[in-house]
């Protein structure tokens, strides 16, 4: 244990240094914020907009100077406690100029806070990380300086001292939050750096950080980063224990990108190509002529075993099928159950290795027979589903030893068919599976066609696992009760907004050199684009509704655009009723709150009034002809739906499809790497995961994936649905919220079984 002064006398002066970076850095931030302020003001948009941005402006001349001052005393007095006090904690309290009203400026601190941790988690981390080990504390006191949320308030409260208030900071908020963010990452790194060289910590790992139930699973509400809501938490990839190489034995991430993106955890488990290549060595030594036969593309079966493993296939599938599903008989007749079945499957080992001619195969048998001993015993595939699995020893023995590769490589067909098929059962709830469903029977067409045809090896495996993986799509968004009603909500969703995004990309180019007011402009892209898109869909891109949305867009752009004689004018007046009503009911069937309509209402009747004083030019009439063709034939023009993404960039809120039955996972989760991007787009639909969200830690399984993998849907057991899009189920990745249900694929952890065994008693070799 670290003695506790010393530990003091370490982060004592690290919090004055910290607080130091602050109040040397603090001028700089105050004059960034009044430049981006001022460069506000030359932005075009709405007059209310443009008129608060000059009072707040000015506001910031007189007031930045007391603003900065009393950043500076608070700071210096928490540099000398190394905690906001009591005092500093009210400050603020009584100085709201609406309503006395201190839990604005709490939720505005928090917002400020996070935007601080979005920009500067992955150096808060490793910094707090560095700190409670030094304290030999679980964590930090939640008044340290050190914290986002506690510099948030004394931002907060210093600008409500001097003077400034709540509306000034709301509409500066994404400037402030920049500059703040900017700086707390440099002033986090650099504390990192202090802490470096002065030998604390140079590898972090945090996932003591997590604070974990018995099996394992991260609990809802969690803070992994700082005080607040398991929806804004943050944690690095060291949470997530990773295994470059086992991309496709276990849906991780590519193992070029992880090994290169990731820091790995302490004690990780070997790779999958790893463990292959040290069971090749390790046979290697026993039998020197192993290794060159794993490298060879293929060899020839000695036609005694090959008639021995056509026997033995023919009277596994003949006492399998004789019998209820599920159970076989052995040769005296007796009904057995797969655990029973293993011991025959031994028997038969014997009578397989005396049937082969050379070492290598007898090798080759024994290896088999451990990595089917292994698959056979995990009891979270189904007894029903294992009896099938069973059947496929003889023909992945047939592989095995005609196409050595299958030792060399996690890619051959045969070991991904099995990973494939056990991944999709193997959820974590036992209660999931129903015997006999489609998927049961379509794994019993799999084994059967590969029974079917024994010569034809990798390809046959290769075409099945093809076959599967396509019916995989097909199940879940058909045939699986618990996931069909998912799915297509899903793809509903889909659809509205790839419909929408083609419709936004359409109007700009539509609307690039028209003399529209910016409001109305914005109004089309983020607003109408969505009605027309529901419209669409609801009664086709030709029906009534449709049409009559797309002759509102074009009364809205002529309404809009600069009038300059009186008849004009009165014409936009007699118009106006009839032009807000169709607005109203676009909205509505778009399913746009009340409130939301109405800002969009009160916005629109601003710009409109602006355009009765604009001195710009005026839509020509047959400009404006040219537009209502161009709308009524938007459809024609719209870019392939195969090439939107359905991003961020476009998409800010899919909350809006929130049901009963549908869940849209919107926040949450880590800054994601490159590594969790690619994995994110690596998952493959069938895949069990552990969820953690909503207070609530559960298995669900990927039922379904859209155009490029943009979204994504998982299904729990009781059918409730649960969406991503692609970014954030990279940020769950990285946080830690969303982890493999299996730590390794069926195959790899059966390879590590078998060379356990083997290397506790190598002479199964040459038995």
């Amino acid at each position: 244990m670290a003695n506790p002064a010393n530990s003091m006398a370490l982060t004592a002066p690290l919090r004055r240094h910290f607080v130091d970076g602050w109040l040397g850095g603090l001028p700089t931030v105050v004059q960034n914020v009044d430049t981006a302020a001022r460069a506000l003001t030359t932005q075009v948009t709405e007059p209310l907009t443009m008129q608060r941005r000059r009072v707040v402006v000015e506001e910031l001349r007189r007031s930045s100077a007391l603003w900065l001052s009393g950043m500076l005393d608070m700071l210096t007095q928490a540099g000398a406690t190394g905690a906001l006090t009591t005092r500093m904690q009210n400050l603020g309290s009584d100085l709201s100029l609406v309503d006395n009203n201190t839990i604005e400026s709490e939720i505005l601190g928090s917002r400020l806070a996070l935007a601080m941790m979005d920009k500067a988690s992955s150096e808060f981390n490793d910094l707090r990380a560095r700190v409670t080990s030094v304290e030999q504390q679980d964590e930090l006191d939640s008044h340290d300086v050190l914290r986002p949320h506690v510099i948030s308030r004394v931002v907060i409260n210093a600008w409500c001292s001097a003077g400034l208030t709540l509306e000034h900071w709301r509409t500066l908020n994404t400037v402030l939050s920049h500059e703040f963010s900017t700086f707390a990452q440099e002033a986090y790194h650099e504390a990192n750096r202090w802490l470096l060289n002065r030998g604390v910590r140079p590898e972090i790992d945090l996932r003591p950080m997590v604070r974990r139930t018995r099996n394992g699973l991260t609990p809802g509400g969690t803070e992994f980063a700082q005080t607040g809501s398991p929806a804004t938490s943050h944690a690095r990839t060291d949470l997530m224990p990773e295994r470059p190489g086992t991309a496709t034995a276990r849906g991780g991430p590519p193992s070029t990108s992880a090994a290169h993106h990731t820091p790995r955890a302490p004690g990780p488990r070997e790779p999958s190509e790893a463990l292959l290549g040290r069971l090749n060595r390790l046979v290697g030594r026993q039998l020197p002529g192993f290794g060159q036969a794993a490298a060879a593309p293929t060899q020839a079966v000695s036609s005694k075993l090959s008639v021995a493993i056509a026997d033995a296939q023919q009277n596994m599938a003949r006492r399998a099928d004789a019998t209820a599903p599920g159970v076989f008989t052995t040769a005296t007749g007796a009904a057995t159950s797969p655990p029973v079945l293993l011991e025959e499957l031994n028997r038969r080992k014997q009578a397989l290795k005396s049937a082969a001619s050379t070492p290598v195969e007898r090798a080759t048998i024994e290896i088999v027979a451990l990595l089917f001993q292994s698959i056979l015993t995990e009891e979270r595939i189904p007894a029903v589903v294992r009896v099938w699995f069973a059947r496929l020893q003889m023909p992945v023995l047939r592989v095995a030893v005609g196409e050595p590769d299958f030792f060399a490589t996690t890619d051959h067909p045969a070991r991904r068919l099995i990973d494939r098929m056990g991944a999709s059962v193997m959820g974590f709830d036992p209660t999931h599976h129903q015997p006999g469903d489609a998927l049961d029977k379509e794994i019993k067409r799999v084994v059967q066609v590969v029974e079917a045809y024994p010569d034809t090896g990798r390809r046959v495996f290769q075409t099945v696992l093809t076959e599967f993986e396509r019916f995989l799509e097909h199940y879940f968004k058909n045939e699986n009760e618990a996931s069909r009603k998912g799915v297509s909500l899903a793809q509903q969703v889909e659809q509205r907004e790839t419909l929408a995004i083609q419709y936004t990309i359409e109007l700009r180019k539509m609307l690039n050199e028209v003399p529209v007011q910016e409001g109305v402009r914005e109004f089309l892209f983020q607003v109408w684009a969505d009605v027309l898109a529901t419209s669409a869909i609801k009664t086709g891109v030709q029906g009534d509704e449709t049409k009559l949305m797309k002759r509102t867009a074009a009364d809205l752009i002529w309404s809009a655009s600069a009038k300059v004689s009186r008849d004009e004018r009165a014409e936009v007046i007699r118009r106006l009723p009839g032009l807000l009503k169709n607005l109203r009911e676009g909205m509505q069937r778009a399913s746009i709150p009340i409130e939301k309509q109405d800002d969009h209402i009160q916005n629109l009747n601003n710009s409109l009034a602006v355009a009765f004083t604009a001195k710009t030019a005026s839509i020509p009439h047959d400009r404006l002809k040219d537009l209502m063709a161009q709308l009524e034939t938007l459809e024609e023009l719209l870019p392939d739906a195969a090439d939107v993404e359905i991003d961020e960039s476009m998409v800010l809120d899919l909350s809006g499809y929130e049901s009963s039955e549908l869940e849209v996972v919107a926040e949450g989760g880590s800054m994601p790497t490159a590594a969790m991007l690619a994995w994110a787009k690596e998952l493959q639909v069938g895949s069990w995961l552990m969820l953690d969200y909503r207070d609530r830690s559960e298995a669900v399984q990927l039922a379904w994936q859209g155009m490029r993998k943009q979204l994504s849907l998982f299904v729990s057991p009781q059918g409730r649905g649960i969406l991503f899009q692609q970014r954030r189920l990279a940020a769950f990745l990285q946080a830690g919220l969303l982890v493999p249900a299996q730590e390794e694929s069926l195959t790899t952890r059966a390879t590590r079984t078998a060379l356990e065994k083997l290397d506790a008693d190598p002479s199964k070799l040459l038995d």
